[in-house]
């Protein structure tokens, strides 16, 4: 690749990122619950509130990042450190998102679970497009490919169980936090689970025409 290819493929990641972000914060301020892997960060936000969903998102990334260096050990790639200052930059994008959003109201149930609708779309669009740019992976899923490399097993199932994990632990944390109250995964979590990557497909195809154009 090019230096201006490969310019074009990390502006178009940090694009991918704020809206990504952007998706993440129209879920989180529908209070219905969020995609599952930000569901552990959404916990700890509300239990506790003076430090932001975006710092938690940052925390919980670079969580991740250090259980790819445990897996992989000295296959790690030094490359894969990019994605400490990207998930920072996920973080602020977030918080910048919960302010974006912070005026819309959320005094029912449909709007509520309009906004986890619509931060699906977005979180969508966002995750089509780092696919497209193809530069480095989120850490999330850095670290289902770090299992799957060591495993041999199919990425796809490691990302479902994942996933589940993610759940699973959002739940454990929220009934010790919350005196066995099931608190920031909910309907929502399970939306995001099944429609985002449905919705990722979607604009995935549509924009295929937009690597063409990377690659010029």
């Amino acid at each position: 690749m090019t230096k201006a290819e490969i310019a074009k493929r990390y502006i178009l990641f940090i694009i991918s990122l704020f809206f990504a972000a952007l998706g993440v914060a129209f879920t989180k301020h529908g209070e219905l619950g969020v995609s599952p892997i930000s569901s552990v960060a959404n916990v700890m936000s509300y239990r506790f509130a003076s430090v932001s969903m975006g710092t938690w998102l940052i925390i919980w990334n670079c969580v991740l990042i250090v259980g790819q260096i445990i897996i992989l050990g000295r296959e790690f790639q030094i490359i894969q450190l990019l994605q400490v200052p990207l998930s920072f930059l996920f973080g602020w994008f977030t918080d910048l998102g919960m302010l974006i959003v912070s005026s819309i109201p959320v005094n029912t149930y449909l709007l509520r679970m309009a906004m986890v609708i619509s931060g699906i779309i977005i979180l969508g669009f966002g995750i089509s497009l780092a696919v497209i740019a193809n530069v480095i992976m989120n850490s999330g899923e850095a670290f289902v490919k770090a299992i799957s490399d060591k495993t041999g097993k199919e990425f796809g199932n490691i990302k479902i169980a994942f996933d589940i994990a993610c759940v699973l632990l959002a739940i454990v944390l929220s009934l010790i936090f919350f005196d066995f109250t099931i608190v920031g995964a909910r309907e929502g979590t399970i939306i995001s689970a099944l429609f985002t990557g449905v919705v990722v497909k979607f604009f995935t195809k549509k924009f295929k025409k937009l690597s063409d154009v990377i690659q010029k």
